[in-house]
Order: structure tokens, then C-alpha cells, then sequence
């Protein structure tokens, strides 16, 4: 008998050893409180294609790509050396894919309808200067151009946000261009997503997420920060409140790897006049408002005299800093009357920086803790 109960023991433990782990959409929590985060499934590519679904680099057949579902010419790229001469930088982890002419990937996961999410992922051009990446979770869609390279070693990292309009949907991911050679196109190298709770004003400061606290998923192994790329609207923006309204992109910096005047993160405006931020708040016409923000370096080898120009209503202020490359920071304040119920607050560098140690990567001052409030009666 106990020679029995032992071996029914023996074989039931086996028997959960060796079963499969729950599926993504089993493990995906969707209780009111629950914030999923991190890769979605095989998101940094490191789940091999099977030898027959590969040829050479080139994937064969529609779910050669484990998790993944292929359209076009796609390809399963290793980091390094290439054929050719070529150097392809994985930033992310050892595994990537390369899209081709008109060629995708894609794969449904499980959300929350109607919640807000980013989309956080590696990605880079690796032959023409115009390439550009499609993200659409049908029926949103956005076009990210990849001909600016914010950082020398391949390493920009992107976020793109969606509202969810069902439990589950698609993500897609689709290289739009032409280009005389079928295997250029970008090459994606990790794919994250993070549910966002998008923050409200309160009565001491009518800014939402007023220290960028609330942003897109960081991966681990990334110390480039995050590119929220241009044309971010407010409703869908990988930062909750805010507006991308800029031809290039600004970056999402977190406290592990930079220096944040305060919290946890910031943003850092790295392509001058052409990186802008914006926010739009209520306001109570003819009434003054105090505007106050906080300036800094992040510590990344970015120095030089930085100036940052701020707009809201019809008064215009700006905040000049000398960064050393020390980590510093100063808050400038100014006061403005508001000429309608809704005011827009706006924030660029009026200068182009690149750190001392890299001419290759484009860098700028930070921008951390706006606030704004009734001014106070006199």
C-alpha cells in the first residue's frame, strides 16, 4: 500500500512537471487592480523557428515564427556581423526580425476593452534612410519614421499607445516602403506592452501626470530610455495626458539609468524645436494661474547652455540652464492669465544637443514637474 501511494505520488509530480505552462490569455489577470506588463509572447523573438520553417535567414510559412503570425518576406535575424558587410545591432537581446517590402507580423493578445495600453519595442532601419514602421491595432494605426537615429548603437526603443475596443486584439507591424533590395526594412528586435491608468488634475495642480510617472513599459536590459514618437494624440498617448505634437520624437527617461529631478521618471527634449510637448488643461477665463517646472540635466554626457521655452495662454517664458553633465537641475516659474476654459501648456528646447562622449546621440535638457495653479489674490 504505501509502495503504491508513493509511486501515485511519483507519477503525479511528473505529470505537472512536464505540463505545458499556462497560455498568455490564462495568465493574463483581468481583475480591476491587476496592471499587466512586460513581453508579449515571444516578444523579444528568442523562441527559435523550427529548421524547417527557416531557410537560410528567410522564415517559410505563415507561423514559422513561434507566437507570431508572418505576411511578406520576413526574416530571423541574429545580432552582429551580417553577409555582405552589414552590422546589425540587437540591442534587446540576441534574436530580431527584419521586415521586407510590404511584409508583417502580427499576433492577438488578450486586454481590458476599453483600456489604455503601450506598446514598447526595439526597432531600427537597417538600409534606406526613409524607412518607415506601421504599428496599427485595428482599427488605430500610426507610421513611425526610423530615419533619425537618436542614439549611434541601434538601441532606440519606441512606444506607441492604443485604446483597446474589444477583450482581444491585434497588433501589427508592417514595413510600408519599397525599396529597391526586398530584404531591406526595419528590423524589430523586442516587442513589450503595459496597461496605463491615465491620471486626473487635482485641486493643488491642474496638470495631469505632472512628473511623467504614469509612461510605457522600460525594457530591462534598455538604457536609451524610450522614444514617444511625434503626433501622439492625448486620447491614445503612450503618456497619459500628454501631447507628442512634434516632427521628432521625446524621450521617456526612467531614474535606473539617467538623472530625474524627481520621481521616477521624466522626459528629456532631444531634438530641439523639433521635439515638443504638450498638454491641454481647464481653466477659468481672465483668472491668473502660476506655471512652474523643473529643468535639469540627465546626467548622460549632454552639455552645454540649454534653453527651454515655455507657452501657455498668450504668455511665453523661458528657462535657460548650463549643464555640466552633474546631474543638476533648477525650477523656473512664471504666471499667465488664461483667455479661455481650456489652456495649452507647451514645452520645446530651442537648441540641438548631442552628448560630448557620442556625437552620434542626440540629447537635451529634462523636463520634470509641471505644475499649475491659481495664482494667489492679492
Amino acid at each position: 500500500m504505501k509502495i503504491s501511494f508513493m509511486l501515485s505520488l511519483c507519477f503525479l509530480y511528473t505529470v505537472s512537471a512536464l505540463a505545458p505552462p499556462p497560455p498568455f490569455e490564462a495568465r493574463f489577470d483581468t481583475s480591476p487592480h491587476y496592471i499587466y506588463q512586460g513581453f508579449s509572447p515571444n516578444g523579444n523573438f528568442e523562441e527559435k523557428p523550427s529548421p524547417k520553417d527557416i531557410k537560410k535567414t528567410v522564415l517559410q510559412g505563415k507561423h514559422s515564427l513561434p507566437k507570431w503570425e508572418i505576411n511578406g518576406f520576413v526574416e530571423y535575424i541574429s545580432g552582429g556581423p551580417q553577409p555582405g558587410g552589414m552590422y546589425f545591432a540587437v540591442a534587446h537581446g540576441v534574436h530580431a526580425v527584419r521586415l521586407g517590402n510590404e511584409a508583417s507580423i502580427s499576433q492577438t493578445i488578450p486586454v481590458k476593452n476599453g483600456s489604455l495600453y503601450a506598446l514598447t519595442f526595439g526597432a531600427s532601419r537597417t538600409c534606406a534612410q526613409d524607412e518607415v514602421l506601421r504599428v496599427s491595432v485595428p482599427p488605430q494605426t500610426g507610421d513611425l519614421p526610423l530615419a533619425t537615429l537618436y542614439s549611434s548603437n541601434g538601441g532606440d526603443t519606441y512606444a506607441w499607445g492604443f485604446r483597446a475596443n474589444s477583450n482581444y486584439v491585434k497588433v501589427i507591424f508592417h514595413n510600408t516602403g519599397m525599396q529597391e533590395d526586398p530584404a531591406c526594412g526595419p528590423l524589430l528586435d523586442a516587442v513589450a506592452i503595459k496597461e496605463l491608468f491615465p491620471p486626473k488634475p487635482s485641486r493643488v495642480n491642474l496638470v495631469k501626470n505632472e512628473g511623467f510617472e504614469e509612461g510605457p513599459h522600460l525594457l530591462m536590459n534598455s538604457s536609451h530610455g524610450v522614444l514617444l514618437p511625434p503626433k501622439q494624440e492625448d486620447l491614445t498617448s503612450p503618456l497619459p495626458g500628454w501631447i507628442i505634437e512634434s516632427l521628432k520624437a521625446v524621450k521617456f527617461i526612467d531614474s535606473k539609468h539617467f538623472n530625474v529631478p524627481f520621481g521616477k521618471s521624466a522626459v528629456e527634449l532631444v531634438a530641439g524645436r523639433e521635439s515638443a510637448i504638450a498638454q491641454i488643461i481647464r481653466t477659468v477665463p481672465n483668472k491668473v494661474y502660476n506655471l512652474s517646472f523643473v529643468v535639469g540635466d540627465a546626467k548622460n554626457g549632454c552639455h552645454g547652455s540649454m534653453l527651454v521655452e515655455a507657452f501657455a495662454a498668450k504668455t511665453t517664458s523661458k528657462a535657460q540652464f548650463k549643464s555640466e553633465g552633474k546631474g543638476k537641475f533648477s525650477t523656473y516659474n512664471f504666471q499667465f492669465t488664461a483667455v479661455s476654459d481650456r489652456t495649452r501648456l507647451t514645452f520645446f528646447s530651442s537648441f540641438y544637443h548631442t552628448r560630448i562622449d557620442d556625437f552620434g546621440s542626440l540629447c537635451g535638457p529634462v523636463l520634470d514637474e509641471v505644475r499649475v495653479f491659481p495664482a494667489a489674490k492679492m
